[in-house]
């Protein structure tokens, strides 16, 4: 069930122009992952383990819609002002790929679960607002999965995904810490452009 979760953030991350125009946000939820989980259950290679083909169903949705400067900015902390802004963009960009990297596996995982959309009280005007769904599987535990977006022109952009109650962003917040601590920020830089090598050639 958590490998699936991770699914349903990797699919977030596949926001396409079409559904980023002036949608409102929990239909935007709703269409994305209905259509991207429609997707992979008619693709027999990412079932089967392809993980290069999730990569590229991950990566071919445009990326500019899924806000990674702020969800590096959440991860990072308060030591994200002391890096320059060539390395806030470096650190984007490597936990960009990270991210990627890492939930593109789950979808590899998919065994016909289900998504269940709550009802969203939104008020007009609001800018920031949080979209709760529920997984559900057959004998297990339904699980929370939400989605923190924020609204930049007439776009809606996710920057955190909580689930069971765990932020996405916040949960590497100690790990970066300790690395900032130890080797500063060039050496977080570096513990992602490894991690990242290292995925990689999992994959491979």
């Amino acid at each position: 069930m958590k490998s699936f979760c991770s699914l349903l953030v990797a699919l977030f991350l596949s926001l396409s122009v079409a559904l980023a125009q002036d949608v409102a946000p929990d239909a935007l939820v709703r269409q994305v992952t209905d259509d991207v989980l429609n997707i992979v259950r008619q693709d027999k290679d990412i079932q089967g383990g392809n993980t290069r083909k999730a990569i590229d169903l991950v990566e071919s949705k445009v990326l500019p819609y899924f806000n990674f400067q702020r969800m590096t900015a959440l991860a990072v902390g308060r030591d994200w002002s002391k890096a320059t802004p060539e390395q806030k963009k470096r650190l984007a960009d490597e936990f960009k790929t990270l991210l990627v990297r890492t939930y593109s596996n789950a979808l590899t995982s998919y065994k016909n679960q289900t998504v269940s959309y709550k009802p969203s009280k939104l008020q007009a005007g609001e800018s920031d607002v949080l979209i709760k769904t529920e997984i559900l599987q057959p004998g297990s535990k339904p699980v929370q999965l939400d989605y923190a977006l924020e609204k930049q022109g007439n776009a809606w952009k996710v920057y955190d995904v909580i689930v069971a109650g765990v932020s996405l962003v916040t949960n590497y917040r100690d790990t970066f810490g300790q690395e900032v601590r130890n080797s500063g920020i060039d050496g977080l830089i570096q513990m992602l452009v490894n991690r990242n090598k290292q995925l990689e050639s999992g994959k491979k």
